[in-house]
C-alpha cells in the first residue's frame, strides 16, 4: 500500500528563525513544509506581532493555504498572539520565547530563574549583533553608554544551534565588551525540531 504523502503546511515564522527552520528542513527531508517570515525586527516590537500574524495567515487562507503553522513563541505579546492563532485555528511553538524552545522547555525551567540577568544570544543574533544592537543602541559611536543598556545583566548566554567559531568570537567579544562574565550552551535547534517533525504526520 502507498504511503499518503504529508500534507502542505505552510510555516509563518519570526524572520530571526529563518536559517534554523530551514536547515532543520533540509536534515529531515520536510519538502511539505513551505516558509514564511515576519520581519525579524518584531522581535523587538511584540505588540505588532499578533497584527502581523493575522494579515499573515489571512493571505496564506486566500492562497490556498489550509495547514499553516506559527513559527513563534509567545514572545512577549502577553497571551494576545494565541488568541490570534486560536481564532484561525492555528498552533504555535510552546514556550515564552524562542530562549526557552532552543534550551527545551525542561531544561529552560530549570535555569529559568538563574538566568534572570542572563543576556541571551542566538546564531541569528551573533550574525546580526551590529545591526541589532550596536548601531541602533550607539554603541558603535558611544561604547560608554553601554552600562546604561545592559548595567542590570550580569552574564551573556550564547545558545549556540550550530559550533561555528566566528559565531562564538562575537557573543565573547559582546561579553567582554559589556563587562559581562561569558557561557555558551550547545543547544542545537532544541525543540523546533521535533515540533517541525511532526507536521509531517500530517496527512
Amino acid at each position: 500500500m502507498q504511503r499518503a504523502e504529508p500534507e502542505k503546511v505552510l510555516v509563518i515564522a519570526c524572520g530571526m528563525l529563518a536559517r534554523e527552520i530551514l536547515a532543520v528542513k533540509e536534515r529531515l527531508g520536510l519538502d511539505h513544509i513551505t516558509l514564511t517570515c515576519l520581519p525579524a525586527e518584531l522581535h523587538y516590537r511584540p505588540d505588532r506581532i499578533p497584527d502581523a500574524m493575522d494579515a499573515a495567515i489571512k493571505t496564506a487562507r486566500a492562497q490556498g493555504y489550509a495547514a499553516i503553522f506559527a513559527g513563534y513563541a509567545d514572545c512577549g505579546t502577553g497571551g494576545m498572539l494565541d488568541r490570534v492563532l486560536e481564532r484561525h485555528g492555528v498552533e504555535r511553538m510552546d514556550g515564552p520565547h524562542c530562549f526557552a524552545f532552543y534550551q527545551g522547555e525542561a531544561r529552560f525551567a530549570a535555569v529559568e530563574e538563574a538566568d534572570m540577568t542572563a543576556f541571551y544570544m542566538t546564531d541569528f543574533l551573533c550574525r546580526q549583533f551590529d545591526a541589532f544592537f550596536m548601531k541602533p543602541l550607539g554603541l558603535d559611536r558611544h561604547p560608554e553608554l553601554a552600562q546604561d543598556f545592559f548595567g542590570n545583566y550580569e552574564k551573556v548566554v550564547y545558545l549556540a544551534q550550530t559550533d561555528d567559531p566566528s559565531l562564538e568570537k562575537v557573543a565573547r567579544d559582546a561579553a567582554e565588551m559589556l563587562g559581562l562574565a561569558y557561557e555558551k550552551r550547545m543547544t542545537g535547534y532544541g525543540d523546533l525540531e521535533p515540533a517541525l517533525a511532526r507536521l509531517s504526520t500530517r496527512s
